[in-house]
């Protein structure tokens, strides 16, 4: 699977302009699909049909309907004024810390890059994204502008390193789900209810993807993939969460306390499979189950969580057997609830 990780790490997409990780996604995923389409806020939705739908009409006639989610986007910045000298003042789009960009490169859409400056700081502490300018190597504004228009989102630049079980990168947060879905859309063999596989846009600016498709779905029960911290680097916080530890079963985040049955199914999933798993409470932060759940009359919602070490940096790391232990489980999952007892949620 790392070439593959490697492709959606480094693609451009950061949120509202998810057009490229889009179009590698949906050219990983459309034959596995009975339906796929791109709704009005750029959600790649991807629909499958059940192997042996109820027949008939009557109680169990209609299939239900599963939502499996990852978002497609990364933080980035976007460009909020060119100043006379060609620079760069932008704003951050999603959870950037300005100390993690200095000394690092990002790039547009059309390939230009740029360097991260700050202006002149009597201390580092100081150090804010209003101290900060982006430098594309203009020698005047229109110069600058020839190249690039106030408006204009871009992601940081990092590249892939393999680094044996364990892998690296920018955009782990979410790609590494993204992986994981497509992964599940290949084996899962849903029996008689529907999967929707989405993955979603603007997830980094508050869960806005995820919102607007569940509402269009209007699913019965709803799952999200994605990254989460780690505990078990040197003096770290207490956290519950270790790389190697197997898939991460959330119990709550800032966005969801995950729905007892939808908890209760994946733990009893990992444990009838032998998939390595470990429980999870995010005290900062969500995933788009939190918006999932709140739609229209709510939905019974659950995250399954990759580990992931320095997220929201260009350096993200995530261990393979991680990853693994969640496409099983999330196969699992799936084909618990798509069957005929419906995991005994639907």
């Amino acid at each position: 699977m790392k070439e593959l990780v490697k492709r959606l790490s480094e693609a451009f997409g950061p949120s509202g302009s998810e057009e490229q990780i889009r179009s590698i996604i949906r050219s990983e995923v459309e034959q596995y699909a009975d339906e796929i389409r791109v709704d009005a806020m750029g959600n790649l939705i991807c629909r499958v049909a059940p192997k042996n739908p109820a027949p008939g009409s009557g109680p169990g006639a209609v299939p239900k309907r599963i939502m499996v989610d990852a978002h497609m986007d990364e933080i980035g910045i976007v460009v909020s004024y060119i100043d006379e000298k060609g620079f760069l003042r932008f704003s951050p789009v999603g959870g950037l810390s300005p100390h993690v960009l200095l000394g690092q490169r990002v790039v547009f859409a059309d390939g230009t890059v740029g360097v991260f400056g700050t202006e002149k700081l009597d201390d580092i502490k100081d150090l804010k994204f209003d101290k900060m300018f982006i430098d594309i190597g203009a020698r005047d504004r229109a110069e600058a502008q020839a190249k690039v228009r106030v408006g204009d989102a871009a992601a940081m630049v990092s590249s892939f390193a393999d680094m044996g079980e364990r892998v690296s990168g920018k955009a782990m947060d979410d790609r590494i789900a993204c992986l994981v879905l497509i992964e599940a859309m290949r084996r899962a063999r849903p029996q008689v209810h529907e999967v929707y596989y989405v993955f979603a846009v603007q997830e980094e600016l508050g869960l806005r993807g995820a919102r607007t498709a569940a509402y269009g779905i209007n699913p019965d029960v709803g799952i999200a993939v994605d990254v989460t911290l780690w505990g078990d680097t040197p003096e770290h916080a207490p956290f519950n969460v270790a790389l190697g530890g197997g898939a991460a079963i959330k119990a709550k985040d800032a966005s969801l306390i995950a729905h007892p049955a939808v908890k209760n199914l994946m733990i009893d999933a990992a444990e009838k499979h032998g998939i390595p798993y470990q429980l999870e409470v995010l005290e900062r932060g969500g995933t788009d189950a939190g918006a999932i759940a709140l739609t229209r009359e709510g939905v019974p919602s659950g995250t399954i969580s990759v580990p992931c070490r320095y997220v929201h940096t260009p350096a993200e790391m995530v261990d393979m057997g991680d990853v693994g232990a969640c496409v099983s489980l999330l196969v699992a999952v799936v084909e618990e609830l798509a069957s005929p007892a419906g995991g005994g949620i639907l």
